[in-house]
C-alpha cells in the first residue's frame, strides 16, 4: 500500500517534528489515518480481524513512538483495536444466531420449542466482552456448537456450486467486516468532531449566576464550556492565570472579552492569594489516566493544592479521546518532556553564566522547562466530558469501555529466530 504509507511517513514526520498541536487536532488525524489503513488492508478469509488488528498495529507503534508524549494518538490507536474486536465479536454472534435458526428451521413441527429457546444477540456478547475486557475468541465461540449444526446439509447442485457459494460468502463476510469497521472510525471522528459541542451543553449545569471562577492557560474545551454559559445569561467573572512561561492564559482572555465575559488575568503567584474568592475551578486536560490522575499543562498542581485547601471544587474538562486506559506507573505511559530553555531566559543576557569552559566543562546554570503537571485524582473534584459528569473513582470503568485488555501494549509479537 504505497499511497498509505506514504500518509504514514508524513504524519511520522509531523509528529516528530511536533508540528501537530493539541490533542484534538492529534486524535482526528490520527483516526483518518488509520482509517486509510483499513479501509486500502487486504484481508484474508480466514482470521480477518487478526488480520487488520496486525496492520493497525503497525502503524499504531511508528506513531506512538513518533511522539511518546502526545497520550491522544495511543488512546485512537487503542480505540480502533477495540472496534474491530468488537465488530468482529459482532459478526461472530450474528453468525451463530444464524446457526441456530438455520438448524431450527429444519423442523417445522418445532416451531413453538423454537420460540422458547434463547438465542444469543451480537449485543448481549459484546457487552459480555466489555465488561471483562477480553473479547473471546471465535474458536471458543464455536467449540460448543453441535457437529449436527455446523455441518454442511447435502445439497442437489454438487460440490462446484456448494464451493462457489461458500467462497462468494467468505468475500462478502470480509467486506461487511471491513465495512463495519470503517462505519464504525466514521463515527469515532465524528464523535471527536463534536465533543466540544456535547461538553458545552452540560455548561449550565454546573455554572451560576455571580459566580468566580478560576482557570489557568488555555484551553478551547474550557473556552467554549465558558461562552456556552454565557450565552445561556450565566453572569460570571473568570479569573485566568497567565500560565508561564508560555502564557497563553493571555490568548484565553482576550477571546473572553470578545465574547462579553468579566476576566481578570493574574499572576500564577497569585493563585493562592486569590483562591479564597473563587467558586469553582475549571481547567482543561492533556490526558486523563485510568486511576482518574490527569495530566495537565504545567502548574495546575499548584492549583489543584490552592483549591483542595480552600475546600473549592475543582473540575478537569476533557473529551472522551483524551481518556487513557494506561496508569502513570506504567512503562509505556511517557507523562513530560522538557521544553526549550529559551521560553525561560535570554540566552544573550545569561551566556556567561553557561559558558562550559569554566568548572570542568559543566555550566554552573542549569534550565528545567516541564510541559506538563501530574494532578492526582484525590485533588479532582469532578470530570465532566462528552459523556457527563464522573466521579474520579468511576473513570476506570468509564475508560474500560473504549479499551481492551489485550491493546494495552501496542507491539506486534517479535518471531525469534533462535
Amino acid at each position: 500500500m504505497p499511497d498509505v504509507q506514504a500518509l504514514v511517513n508524513d504524519f511520522v514526520f509531523k509528529l516528530k517534528r511536533r508540528k501537530i498541536e493539541g490533542s484534538h487536532a492529534s486524535a482526528r488525524q490520527t483516526a483518518e489515518l488509520l482509517r486509510s489503513v483499513v479501509s486500502s488492508q487486504r484481508v484474508p478469509y480466514t482470521n480477518q480481524a487478526a488480520a487488520l488488528i496486525e496492520a493497525v498495529k503497525v502503524v499504531g507503534e511508528q506513531l506512538i513512538s513518533a511522539n511518546p508524549v502526545e497520550l491522544a494518538v495511543g488512546n485512537i490507536v487503542r480505540r480502533v483495536l477495540h472496534i474491530i474486536r468488537e465488530e468482529d465479536l459482532s459478526s461472530t454472534a450474528a453468525l451463530m444466531e444464524g446457526l441456530n435458526l438455520s438448524g431450527a428451521s429444519d423442523d417445522d413441527n418445532d416451531k413453538e420449542e423454537r420460540e422458547d429457546r434463547p438465542t444469543l444477540s451480537a449485543a448481549a456478547v459484546a457487552a459480555a466482552a466489555r465488561s471483562t475486557l477480553r473479547a473471546p475468541s471465535l474458536h471458543t465461540l464455536l467449540e460448543d456448537i453441535p457437529e449436527s449444526a455446523v455441518a454442511p446439509h447435502p445439497s442437489s447442485s454438487g460440490g462446484e456450486s456448494e464451493g462457489k457459494s461458500k467462497s462468494a460468502e467468505k468475500s462478502l463476510k470480509s467486506r461487511k467486516l471491513k465495512h463495519d469497521v470503517i462505519e464504525a472510525i466514521n463515527e469515532l471522528i465524528r464523535d471527536i468532531d463534536t465533543c466540544h459541542e456535547q461538553i458545552s451543553e452540560q455548561a449550565v449545569e454546573h455554572i451560576h449566576h455571580n459566580e468566580v471562577i478560576l482557570t489557568l492557560g488555555s484551553s478551547r474545551t474550557v473556552m467554549e464550556f465558558l461562552c456556552a454559559a454565557k450565552e445561556k445569561k450565566r453572569s460570571f467573572r473568570v479569573f485566568v492565570a497567565e500560565g508561564a512561561p508560555r502564557y497563553q492564559g493571555h490568548a484565553l482572555a482576550k477571546e473572553l472579552v470578545a465574547k462579553g465575559i468579566q476576566t481578570t488575568v493574574i499572576t500564577d503567584s497569585a493563585v493562592f492569594a486569590m483562591i479564597s474568592r473563587v467558586n469553582m475551578v475549571i481547567v482543561g486536560a492533556h490526558a486523563v489516566m485510568a486511576n482518574g490522575g490527569v495530566i495537565a499543562p504545567v502548574g495546575l498542581n499548584m492549583v489543584a493544592l490552592a483549591a483542595q485547601r480552600h475546600a473549592v471544587p475543582f473540575v478537569v474538562i476533557a473529551g472522551s479521546h483524551k481518556l487513557c486506559p494506561l496508569y502513570p506507573h506504567n512503562p509505556e505511559a511517557l507523562l513530560n518532556e522538557l521544553k526549550s530553555p529559551a521560553e525561560l531566559l535570554d540566552f544573550g543576557q545569561f551566556s556567561d553564566c553557561m559558558d562550559f569552559g569554566t568548572c570542568g566543562g559543566l555550566p554552573l546554570l542549569h534550565v528545567v522547562n516541564p510541559a506538563f503537571d501530574y494532578v492526582p485524582p484525590k485533588l479532582v473534584s469532578l470530570f465532566i466530558t462528552d459523556t457527563g459528569g464522573h466521579n474520579p473513582s468511576y473513570m476506570y470503568r468509564l475508560i474500560a469501555d473504549y479499551y481492551s485488555a489485550d491493546d494495552l501494549v501496542v507491539q506486534r509479537r517479535q518471531v525469534s529466530g533462535r
